[in-house]
């Protein structure tokens, strides 16, 4: 499906099953299981993420962070196997600006994740290495997503220019891969990012009580979101799988040179 510049995928960050049948209620099209308290990628236990896939109907993609990066390759695939094995769609690992990063890519493109997905999130704030898109793509990411570390510095659109994120989005999207947005947004930097064209959008603070991330979940705020947030009328969540290309195509571990 052609992207559409205008329109995009709303991502609920959320920390358990009850918040979870709260957003896909209200019309989340990605629900990411994660944990707030232990940084900007932290991860839950894999038998809360468990239960958020169980939680919302198998149309709704749901995707989990591994944790923040740490350079070991080891635990970095020991994490992302623990996380495949929930059932989730998508397995969001951190990419960092710098040359431990690579060895992981590798040798995450040679791990057997089942059905699963891989989705790289570079940290804006900890600088972009826009070498890593291909990389990433060859490594068998079906997406990369941009976000922030330290949420203290404001939010995304705060932290890189325009013209930065403008170039994110459309060499993530040349490479074959789906662009995600997120980092401490609200709802008033919906107009400035949509005609940047994010397949993507991903909320935590900014649809929780008094825009506090590690707060719960408020209803009126996902509401206000998914009100500025253009509702794509195809086929239920099938039009959201058809927007992230990739996603849910067949995927086989591989030798990586």
């Amino acid at each position: 499906m052609e992207h559409v510049r205008g329109s995009a995928r709303l991502l609920a960050s959320v920390t358990n099953d009850r918040e979870a049948r709260l957003v896909a209620s209200l019309g989340a099209d990605v629900i990411d299981a994660k944990n707030p308290s232990a940084g900007a990628l932290g991860a839950l236990p894999a038998a809360t993420v468990t239960a958020i896939r169980a939680a919302v109907p198998a149309h709704i993609l749901v995707s989990a962070t591994i944790g923040d990066p740490t350079g070991d390759i080891a635990a970095t695939m020991d994490a992302i196997a623990r996380m495949a094995a929930t059932g989730v769609d998508i397995v969001k690992i951190g990419l960092e600006a710098n040359a431990s990063t690579a060895p992981i890519l590798q040798a995450a493109a040679k791990l057997d994740i089942g059905s699963a997905r891989l989705v790289g999130v570079m940290l804006a704030d900890k600088g972009i290495d826009f070498d890593l898109i291909p990389l990433a793509r060859d490594a068998g990411s079906v997406g990369l997503m941009l976000d922030t570390a330290d949420k203290a510095r404001g939010a995304l659109p705060d932290v890189a220019s325009r013209d930065t994120l403008d170039r994110f989005v459309s060499t993530t999207k040349g490479a074959g891969m789906f662009a995600g947005l997120a980092g401490s947004l609200r709802a008033v930097h919906v107009p400035q990012l949509l005609p940047l064209g994010p397949d993507i959008l991903g909320f935590r603070g900014g649809l929780c009580r008094q825009g506090e991330r590690a707060s719960e979940i408020d209803a009126d705020a996902v509401r206000a979101v998914r009100r500025i947030i253009p509702v794509c009328d195809a086929a239920q969540g099938e039009a959201c799988r058809a927007l992230l290309p990739g996603a849910m195509a067949p995927r086989q571990a591989k030798d990586v040179a």
